[in-house]
């Protein structure tokens, strides 16, 4: 069972491309397997920009210690409620968080991966 996110950059062109390669996959009736969750940026810019060093930090907090409400992590994290509240709605818009039935925020996710690649050939 595919429970890992992996983030990273990715051109347009080339998410494009993996888009039809796996569509006509589909089409042609292979079954495939279950995936893992990508979220890809355009650039290194975007993704430090949107996965910020405190919002990373967050992630890490969270993923050690389960299950927790916002404030109960922004107090295990010594930080402010209200800047925890705004990184933990930006980590739930990337779906790299979720809340449970009882309102408290977990990483869904055994494994997060960021994969950065620099130096790309034009």
């Amino acid at each position: 069972m595919a429970n890992k996110a992996i983030v990273g950059i990715s051109d347009w062109s080339d998410t494009r491309a993996q888009l039809r390669t796996l569509a006509r996959r589909m089409d042609g009736g292979e079954t495939l397997p279950e995936a893992d969750y990508h979220l890809n940026f355009a650039s290194a810019a975007q993704l430090f920009s949107e996965l910020t060093p405190a919002r990373l930090a967050l992630l890490e907090t969270l993923k050690a210690i389960g299950p927790v409400s916002v404030y109960a992590l922004a107090k295990k994290a010594e930080r402010n409620y209200s800047n925890v509240h705004s990184d933990i709605q930006k980590l739930l818009e990337h779906e790299l968080v979720s809340r449970d039935e009882a309102g408290k925020v977990f990483v869904p996710w055994d494994e997060v991966q960021i994969r950065l690649t620099l130096g790309r050939v034009a």
